[in-house]
C-alpha cells in the first residue's frame, strides 16, 4: 500500500501528511496494551467496586426486567449496534421499520398524533420542548412546575439561559395562566412526588392564553393512567428507560417526543416515515430530512445529530414482544404494589402526600411523611438491607416501585417502614377497597392495536422478528461503510462485554457515591488517558452526544468570558469546513455566527480569517474548527490559526470528531486549543447502533475547568461552583458505554493507538489513489495527500451521462457497500472515510466496486448503456426487481445484480427494496404503523377488558 502510494513508510506519510509544527515527538504516556482477557479481569474488578442495591429513588429512572432474548439479539449484537444512521433507508429498512414500531408505540401510549424517533434523554426532551413553544410565539418566558424532576428543571434552565429565555419555576397551582408573556408551560405527570392530578384546567387556562403546554410523563404509568393526549397537552415527552432498558448509572435510554400533528413540521429530531420505492411498493424513510442540522446550519432550530436508535429499536420490540396485554399486567401490578406498600406505611403511622393541595393519587410513586423522630430510624433500616430511597431536604421520604418488585422486596420495604401487618394482611385489604385512583384519572382507551402487537409473544416469534429486521439492514458484519466525518469501524467484542455486568447495568445514577465507586474509577481512568491523548487538563462526560458536546464545550467559552467581564464577546468564527452542526450549537449557546472562507486546497483562508479576526477583535469569543478539515486535509498553518486568535482575545473550539486522525500524531492541547469535544462513539470505538447512542464528552484546558457542567442531584467530582448549568439527564451521561472507549483504549495500548491513526491514513490515502484517473479528488494537501477521508468529486458527469452522486451512492448498494457520506461537505460529492478496521482486500473490493461503477458511466458516455434507464437510475435493484417474470429494462439482469466478479449469490446482501420516492414521502407524511390490513382482536373490536386494573 505505501508502495502504491509512493512512499518509503509510514513515518514518512506521516511527515508529509501532518504539518511538523503541531506533531507530538514522544510516545503517549499510557498503560501498555493489555490482552483480551487480562483487561476483561481488570474490567470485572472496577465492576465489583460498586455495589448493586435495590433502587426505589425513581425521578424518572426505575429497574426493569430486560428480556434475555432482546439482550442477545439486539443490545449485544453487532448486526444491531454497528449499523450507520438510516440515510441509505434501502438498505436499512430494518431498523426503519422498527422505529416506526417504536413511534406508533409513542404515539399510541401518549394519545398523542405524531412521534419522533427518539432523543437523548427526557431531560433535553423537556429542553428542545421549551424551544419549540418559544419559537412557535416568539414569547420569552416560560413556566415550569416546581414538581418536574429536578434534572428537568436544571437542563430546561441551563437551556433557557443562552436562548434568552426567562424559566419562572413555581407552583402548577401559583402559575398566572393569563400572562400572555408566556410561550408554554411544563408540567410532570406524575409530578416528581407521585401525585397524580387533573391536568385540563391548566391545559384550558394555558391554551385560552395562547401558550403551548408541556407534560413530562411515565411511559409505563399510561399503561394505567389516562394519557396527557387526553388531557389536551401540545407536547409529551419523557424516557423509554422502563421499556426494557438497563439503568446503565443514567444511560444510555432514549427520551420520547410525541407532538400534535400541526407542530410536525417544527418538531426536533428525526422522523421515520412511510413512503414508496420506484416498484410502488411500500418502504419505509426518514422523513423531512432537510431538518438535518448540517443543512440549516446557523438557521437550525437545534443542534441535535445524534437520536437514540439502538435503545429506541430496543424498546419497540419490548413493546412488541409484551403486547397491550402483558404490558397493562406489568404496569397494573407495579401499581397494585405501590398500594400495598402505601396501604402498609399508614398502617405504621405515617402519612402520604406533602401539603393540603396535593392529592395523595399515584400511579407508582409517592412521598412519606415519617412520624416525627423516626426518620433516622427508617434510613438506618433500608441501609441494613441494602435499599435505595430518596431522602428529601425537608426530611419526607421517596418511594417508587418498579416491575422487578416481588413479594420479598415488598416485605423489606414493609420492614422498614416499622409496618406491624404481613403482606397477605395489605393484599387482602388492599384488594377489597378496590381501585384508589379515581375514575378521572384511569385510562379506557386502547393502545398498541396494531397487528404488529399481537403477532410475536412468543420467544419463537420474537426471535424470528428481530432476525428479520437485522437481515434487512446492511452493518460492519457485512461489509465496510466508508464514511467520511463519521468513522465506522468495527470495534472488538470484548470492548462491548463490561456493558452487559449487572454492576454495571443496574446502578440507578442517583445513587449515593459510594455505591458507584467502580464507575468513578472507570471516569477517572478514562479521564487520565483521554488527557494525555488530546493534551487537555480535564474532562466532562455529562455530553451524551457529539453535537451535546459542541454545545457544552461552547457554553464553557462563554461562561469563562463572563467571569472575567467580557460580555461583549459573543460573536464564533466558522470556516466553511467545519462540521455541520458547529454552527447550530453556536447559535443555540448565543453566540452569533461568522463564516471563514476556505481555499481551494480546502484550507482555512488565512487571510480571510485574519480580517474577520481583526474586524471583531472587540466581540470575538470563539473560533469553531474542525481538524483536520471536513475537507479531508490538515492545515498547515492551524497553530498561526489559533495563536492569532488567542491573541485578539479569542478562545479556541477544536471540534474533536476527527481526532481519529491525530490520536499518537498531534494534540489539541498542544497546539492551541482551548476545548474540544470527542466523538467517543467515532475515535473510540463506541458503535453507532444504527444512529445512536453516542457519547460527547469535552475535554478543556485548565483555566476553563471551574465552568465544566454540574448536576442538581448527584454533582460530578469534575464539577466547581463556577459550573454553567446542567446539559444532561444524568451527572455522566451515557454511563455504562463509558467502558467500552475505556477497554479499547487499554488494551490497544500508546503503540496501537498510533499505529490505528497511521493506518487510517494510510488507507485513505491508498484509496484515493488507486481511484486516480477514474474520479477527480477535491482537496490535497501541498505533498498531494490527504488526512484520514477524501472528496471525490462527481459533479463532473452529470452534464453528459445525468449521473449524480446520489445514483453512484444508490449503486454501490448492488455491489454490497454503504454509500460514502453523500453531498457533505461539497454538493455532488462523496466523503469516503475507510478507518484502521478495514484490510487491504476490503479496501479493495470497494475501490473496484468504484472503479466498476465508472466504467458504467462510461458506457452511458459512449452510448452503450441508456442515459435514462440504466444500471446507476435504476439503483439499488432488489430481489423483487431481479427476479420478476417481466424485465423490460434495456441492461442484463446480471448487470444489474451481479455487477463484479465478488458480487456472488452466496454472499450478495440484497436491499429489501428498489429506490426509495423522497417526495412522495414528504408529500404524504405518514409516521406510524398503518393497518394495512386490520388485525382482528379482542383488544381492537371495542373491548378494553385489558384495561381493567
Amino acid at each position: 500500500m505505501l508502495k502504491t502510494c509512493g512512499l518509503a513508510s509510514l513515518e514518512d506519510l506521516v511527515n508529509q501528511a501532518v504539518p511538523p509544527s503541531i506533531r507530538l515527538n514522544r510516545e503517549m504516556n499510557l498503560d501498555p496494551a493489555q490482552g483480551e482477557f487480562e483487561l476483561l479481569d481488570r474490567a470485572k474488578e472496577i465492576a465489583n467496586e460498586n455495589k448493586v442495591w435495590r433502587s426505589y429513588i425513581g425521578m424518572g429512572y426505575n429497574r426493569c426486567h430486560i428480556p434475555t432474548t432482546i439482550v442477545r439479539n439486539i443490545f449485544e449484537n453487532p448486526g444491531w449496534t454497528t449499523q450507520y444512521t438510516p440515510y441509505q433507508p434501502e438498505i436499512a429498512q430494518g431498523r426503519l421499520e422498527g422505529l416506526l414500531t417504536y413511534q406508533t408505540m409513542i404515539c399510541d401510549m401518549m394519545g398523542m398524533d405524531l412521534s419522533n424517533a427518539s432523543l437523548l434523554d427526557e431531560a433535553t426532551a423537556c429542553a428542545e420542548a421549551m424551544g419549540l413553544c418559544y419559537r412557535h410565539s416568539k414569547r420569552n418566558k416560560f413556566y415550569v412546575d416546581h414538581r418536574c424532576h429536578p434534572q428537568n428543571i436544571a437542563v430546561v434552565e441551563t437551556r433557557a439561559k443562552a436562548l434568552g429565555i426567562e424559566v419562572v419555576v413555581c407552583s402548577r397551582y401559583d402559575m398566572d395562566l393569563t400572562d400572555e408573556s408566556f410561550s408554554g408551560v411544563l408540567l410532570q405527570y406524575p409530578d416528581t412526588e407521585g401525585c397524580v392530578y387533573n391536568m385540563k384546567g391548566i391545559v384550558k387556562q394555558a391554551h385560552d392564553a395562547g401558550m403551548l403546554v408541556v407534560a413530562a410523563t411515565d411511559l409505563l404509568a399510561t399503561t394505567v393512567l389516562k394519557p396527557p393526549g387526553e388531557f389536551g397537552v401540545d407536547i409529551a415527552v419523557g424516557t423509554n428507560q422502563r421499556f426494557g432498558i438497563p439503568l446503565g448509572y443514567g444511560g444510555p435510554n432514549a427520551g420520547f417526543f410525541a407532538i400534535r400533528e400541526r407542530f410536525k413540521r417544527v418538531m426536533p429530531g428525526r422522523i421515520v416515515g412511510v413512503t414508496r420505492d420506484a416498484s410502488g411498493r411500500e418502504a419505509y424513510r426518514l422523513a423531512l430530512q432537510t431538518r438535518e442540522q448540517h443543512i440549516r446550519r446557523d438557521k437550525a432550530t437545534s443542534n441535535i445529530c445524534t437520536a437514540q436508535a439502538l435503545l429506541a429499536n430496543m424498546s419497540a420490540v419490548f413493546a412488541v414482544y409484551h403486547g397491550p396485554q402483558g404490558l397493562h399486567h406489568i404496569g397494573s401490578r407495579v401499581h397494585k404494589a405501590a398500594q400495598i406498600v402505601a396501604e402498609g406505611i399508614r398502617s405504621a403511622g405515617h402519612s402520604l402526600g406533602s401539603g393540603s393541595k396535593y392529592t395523595v393519587s399515584f400511579f407508582d410513586t409517592f412521598k412519606v411523611v415519617v412520624k416525627e423522630g423516626e426518620a433516622s430510624d427508617v434510613r438506618r433500616r433500608a441501609e441494613e438491607k441494602e435499599i435505595n430511597l430518596r431522602y428529601y431536604e425537608d426530611g419526607g421520604i421517596g418511594v417508587s416501585l418498579d416491575e422487578t418488585v416481588e413479594d420479598r422486596d415488598i416485605t423489606d420495604l414493609l420492614e422498614v417502614f416499622g409496618c406491624p401487618e404481613t403482606l397477605a394482611d395489605l393484599t387482602a385489604k388492599v384488594s377489597e377497597s378496590g381501585e384508589h385512583l379515581e375514575e378521572k384519572f384511569l385510562r379506557t382507551s386502547p393502545y398498541l392495536t396494531n397487528k404488529v402487537f399481537h403477532k410475536y409473544q412468543s420467544e419463537t416469534e420474537i426471535v424470528r422478528y428481530m432476525k428479520r429486521l437485522e437481515n434487512k439492514d446492511l452493518s460492519l458484519v457485512h461489509s465496510m461503510i466508508s464514511l467520511g466525518s463519521c468513522t465506522m469501524k468495527l470495534n472488538a467484542t470484548s470492548e462491548m462485554v463490561p456493558c452487559s455486568y449487572p454492576e454495571f447495568a443496574n446502578i440507578h445514577p442517583f445513587v449515593p457515591r459510594d455505591q458507584a465507586a467502580g464507575y468513578e474509577t472507570l471516569f477517572k481512568e478514562l479521564e487520565k488517558d483521554l488527557c494525555e491523548i488530546t493534551g487537555y487538563d480535564h474532562i466532562s462526560f455529562q455530553p451524551n452526544s457529539g453535537a451535546q458536546g459542541e454545545y457544552t464545550g461552547l457554553r464553557v467559552i462563554m461562561s469563562y468570558l463572563e467571569s472575567i467581564g467580557e460580555t461583549e464577546r459573543r460573536v464564533c468564527l466558522i470556516p466553511e469546513s467545519a462540521h455541520g452542526t458547529n454552527p447550530a450549537s453556536a447559535q443555540m449557546a448565543g453566540m452569533k455566527v461568522t463564516p471563514v472562507k476556505i481555499d481551494k486546497k480546502g484550507a482555512i483562508d488565512m487571510k480571510d480569517l485574519t480580517a474577520k479576526v481583526k474586524k471583531h477583535q472587540k466581540n470575538l469569543a470563539a473560533l469553531m474548527v474542525t481538524y483536520p478539515s471536513t475537507c479531508g486535509v490538515f492545515d498547515r498553518d492551524i497553530k498561526e490559526m489559533l495563536d492569532l486568535v488567542h491573541q485578539y482575545g479569542g478562545q479556541v473550539y477544536l471540534d474533536g470528531a476527527n481526532m481519529n486522525a491525530q490520536v499518537g500524531l498531534c494534540r489539541p492541547g498542544d497546539y492551541g486549543s482551548d476545548v474540544s469535544h470527542l466523538n467517543l462513539h467515532k475515535t473510540f470505538c463506541i458503535p453507532h447502533g444504527g444512529g445512536g447512542p453516542g457519547m460527547g464528552p469535552i475535554g478543556v484546558k485548565k483555566h476553563l475547568a471551574p465552568f465544566l457542567p454540574t448536576h442538581p442531584i448527584t454533582v460530578p467530582y469534575s464539577a466547581l461552583p463556577e459550573a454553567f448549568g446542567t446539559v444532561s439527564a444524568a451527572p455522566y451521561g451515557s454511563s455504562s458505554i463509558l467502558a467500552i472507549s475505556w477497554a479499547y483504549i487499554r488494551m490497544m495500548g500508546p503503540e496501537g493507538l498510533r499505529k490505528a491513526t497511521e493506518i487510517a491514513i494510510l488507507n485513505a490515502n491508498y484509496m484515493m489513489i488507486r481511484l486516480q484517473g477514474y474520479y477527480p479528488t477535491l482537496y490535497k494537501n501541498e505533498n498531494g495527500l490527504c488526512a484520514h477521508e477524501f472528496i471525490l468529486d462527481c459533479r463532473i458527469f452529470k452534464k453528459a451521462t445525468g449521473v449524480e452522486a446520489v445514483d453512484i451512492a444508490k449503486r454501490l448498494q448492488d455491489y454490497g457497500f454503504h454509500a460514502p457520506t453523500l453531498s457533505f461537505p461539497v454538493t455532488g460529492c462523496l466523503m469516503i472515510e475507510p478507518t484502521e478496521s478495514e484490510n487491504k482486500e476490503e479496501l479493495d473490493r470497494f475501490c473496484d466496486a468504484m472503479i466498476s461503477i465508472r466504467k458504467e458511466i462510461q458506457m452511458i458516455e459512449d452510448g452503450k448503456l441508456d442515459i435514462n434507464v440504466n444500471p446507476l437510475k435504476c439503483s439499488p435493484h432488489s430481489i423483487s426487481d431481479v427476479v420478476s417474470s417481466s424485465w423490460d429494462r434495456p441492461y442484463p439482469r446480471e448487470m444489474g445484480a451481479f455487477p463484479a466478479p465478488f458480487v456472488q449469490p452466496a454472499t450478495k446482501f440484497w436491499p429489501t427494496v428498489s429506490r426509495i420516492d423522497d417526495i412522495y414521502g414528504d408529500q404524504n407524511l405518514v409516521c406510524s404503523v398503518r393497518p394495512l390490513v386490520e388485525y382482528e382482536s379482542p383488544f381492537t373490536s371495542g373491548d378494553t377488558e385489558y384495561l381493567k386494573v
